[in-house]
């Protein structure tokens, strides 16, 4: 019986390949009056995959293909997204344009490296797109041009699920991800969209908060209401990437918002607070609560919420917060 891979290892394919791949087609259908039922596309790290073709046509100068996307064992909001290229000739020699259609975000603000009212597509891709284009249309270009047109059947309620209005996208999703064809480490894809965050925020301020799963709103609306949404990103459990990349990207104050818990690790010098990399020193919370003068019925060894829910009600959460951040080893 053949070995069978632990689950979580299969790899899949980005968003930006299969739109490729489906770019790739259509323009064959073009140029032989019949789009493939496979196609061939080479991927940014230069291997050749074979992607299946779920639909398509070719109509007068006009040519359509589908690719459904499979995102291995790290499935995102994407998974099985209908990639969907239609491309049409145009006059210009030597020429590709790329447009954006339903489903692909629009971009409304500076800071992401693309144009302000362009489509969502990160340059990666889209010279990925542009290269298995000329890979198989060099001869017909030098004497006319191609548009094309990628879009997402249902990108915008994918878009829903993700948290690229707080990049100022709108209308659909973001071709982010280019490393090909990625591995499943879903972990992964939050640490390069924690810094893809922080690379937008210097353009809009100066000072800027992080928070772990706790909606951002509670935190601004209670402590920080004169921040605007855009200040905030979204870290989950990666303390050390969120860090860096704000440095590297001359953030000078940074406001730390999450629950208990979380802190609590980063006062203990964990860079890393998920659950299963290690448990809460109670023992810390309770010495901390000692330091701003809690009572002992508070300041004894005990699941850190019960602690903070006491001085929350005594007022003396704020001091405790701000006691609490000045033992953080990377303080």
């Amino acid at each position: 019986m053949p070995e069978r891979k632990s689950k979580g290892t299969r790899k899949g394919y980005t968003t930006g390949a299969c739109s490729a791949a489906a770019a790739r087609a259509a323009v064959q259908g073009l140029l032989n009056g019949c789009v493939p039922d496979t196609i061939a596309c080479v991927l940014p790290n230069g291997l050749d995959v074979a992607f299946k073709v779920e639909e398509s046509f070719v109509q007068n100068d006009r040519a359509h293909a589908v690719i459904e996307k499979d995102a291995g064992d790290d499935p995102d909001c994407t998974n099985h997204a209908r990639l969907t290229a239609d491309v049409i000739w145009i006059e210009q020699p030597d020429t590709i344009v790329l447009q954006g259609g339903e489903g692909i975000g629009q971009i409304t603000r500076p800071g992401l490296g693309l144009a302000v009212g362009g489509p969502a597509i990160n340059p990666v891709p889209r010279k990925n797109i542009e290269d298995n284009i000329r890979l198989i249309a060099a001869e017909a270009l030098k004497t006319r041009g191609l548009q094309v047109t990628i879009s997402v059947p249902g990108g915008e309620e994918m878009a829903k699920k993700t948290l690229n209005y707080r990049l100022g996208i709108v209308g659909g999703i973001f071709h982010f991800r280019h490393d090909r064809d990625r591995p499943s480490v879903f972990h992964g894809g939050i640490r390069a969209s924690v810094v893809q965050g922080w690379k937008w925020r210097p353009i809009r301020a100066d000072q800027c908060g992080t928070d772990h799963r706790r909606p951002h709103r509670e935190i601004r609306d209670a402590r920080m209401p004169e921040l605007d949404e855009s200040c905030f990103v979204q870290m989950g459990d990666f303390l050390t990437p969120a860090l860096d990349a704000a440095d590297r990207c001359g953030i000078q104050n940074i406001i730390i918002g999450g629950m208990v818990g979380k802190l609590t690790k980063m006062a203990q010098g964990e860079t890393i607070t998920h659950a299963g990399r290690a448990p809460v020193d109670v023992e810390l919370v309770a010495d901390i609560a000692r330091g701003i003068g809690a009572p002992n019925d508070v300041a004894t060894p005990s699941p850190p919420r019960k602690p903070l829910a006491t001085l929350r009600n005594a007022w003396l959460n704020w001091g405790w917060n701000t006691h609490f951040m000045s033992n953080w080893p990377g303080g």
